[in-house]
């Protein structure tokens, strides 16, 4: 029999994957690499140098026209026609009743242009959203995702790693004047090559400093030996999706299809700062709008203690009441505890309260906390 799934598909790098000895997974439909020689390694390397991600996978949309603001005003629930030029945002995109469709992180390249980055596994989703939103207005959306890798530099000494790549050139601002959600431009000569045209975002996803390089697909591997050859003296080392995990969930961070998803009101997972509630009109306003149900789940931290972490699926249980469910978890190398996101019944949703975790037939003590985990030290946070 046919097995009926499409093949994954791989990025532009993944010679150079294999080249640094890399194990792959499967992502969105992407054969990603999760780790090239240890999970603590990688992640260790971001928390105190630097980390270099291949994270092509994600998708990338061309808004064009002069509706594009106010379509995209309609079509996400934040409001995106208020940011500046080479600003970003963090936004979601909301079905009809407010479930989250995907989230996404805009920036606006120009006045009546603009550039969304939504997450691998919902590409096909999002653009089918934008597309039907699209109608009638002046606007195009454009899937740009088969032409633009993106290259993620994270970690307290990023920005040192790209100064020191002298094969980029021309900031349009200075790395050093590049405040947090904003957009430089620039230009990458590879060896022996011409010089192209490349964006550079300063948001993240690890709870450290960090940039992604947006670079045309097939330039991404020489970008790649560029940033490695300029990174690896200062502390840089390639990292994978497994380090990418236990970072974000350090930091609080939320993924689709763990924390969000279509049965998730932005209000369950501490997203109501996302939604512009007081927009005329947008796509899940009157789900959103609705005051949430007595029971509905809410998105809290949990921090135990010992070496024993729960993980995604696992059951979270007040007495002998069942009263949530992990999200993510694992034992944090930051930290040295288990930590975990869960979502559970407002009732027990305050921090420092006293819950249990069953992991495999044991139940662990667990207490409630604050979202983040971990933030990275004051000096770090005031260096830009």
């Amino acid at each position: 029999m046919t097995d009926p799934r499409p093949a994954p598909r791989t990025t532009s790098l993944r010679d150079r994957h294999e080249a640094l000895g890399a194990s792959f997974t499967d992502f969105g439909g992407w054969e990603m690499p999760v780790r090239y020689t240890s999970d603590l390694a990688e992640h260790h390397a971001v928390r105190r140098a630097a980390g270099l991600f291949d994270i092509s996978h994600m998708a990338e949309f061309e808004v064009d026209g002069p509706d594009a603001g106010s379509f995209l005003d309609y079509a996400l629930a934040g409001r995106l026609s208020d940011i500046a030029d080479d600003r970003a945002k963090y936004s979601l995109v909301l079905d009809e009743r407010g479930g989250i469709i995907d989230d996404v992180i805009v920036y606006r390249r120009g006045a009546h242009s603009f550039l969304v980055v939504a997450n691998a596994g919902n590409r096909d989703a999002v653009r089918a959203a934008l597309r039907r939103r699209a109608g009638g207005r002046d606007v195009d959306v454009a899937d740009h995702t088969d032409a633009v890798a993106l290259v993620a530099v994270q970690g307290p000494i990023a920005a040192e790693v790209l100064g020191a790549a002298s094969e980029i050139s021309g900031y349009s601002t200075p790395l050093a004047d590049l405040r947090y959600y904003r957009m430089s431009h620039a230009r990458f000569t590879p060896e022996g090559g011409a010089a192209v045209d490349i964006d550079l975002g300063r948001t993240g996803y690890t709870g450290e400093d960090g940039f992604e390089v947006f670079v045309p697909w097939d330039q991404a591997p020489a970008l790649w030996d560029a940033l490695l050859r300029a990174g690896e003296p200062l502390g840089l080392v390639p990292a994978g999706l497994a380090a990418r995990d236990t970072l974000r969930l350090e930091a609080g961070m939320p993924l689709y299809g763990h924390e969000l998803g279509l049965d998730v009101l932005p209000a369950q997972a501490g997203l109501a700062r996302a939604v512009a509630a007081d927009k005329d009109d947008f796509v899940g306003k009157d789900g959103v709008a609705a005051p949430l149900e007595d029971d509905a789940p809410v998105l809290v931290g949990l921090v135990s203690e010992g070496r024993r972490a729960g993980r995604a699926g696992y059951e979270v249980f007040d007495g002998d009441e069942r009263v949530g469910v992990i999200t993510s978890g694992a034992l944090s190398p930051t930290l040295g505890h288990p930590i975990a996101m869960a979502l559970v019944s407002p009732r027990v949703a305050a921090p420092g309260a006293a819950l249990t975790i069953d992991v495999r037939g044991t139940r662990i003590p667990a207490t409630v906390t604050a979202l983040p985990f971990y933030t990275r030290p004051v000096h770090q946070r005031n260096a830009k």
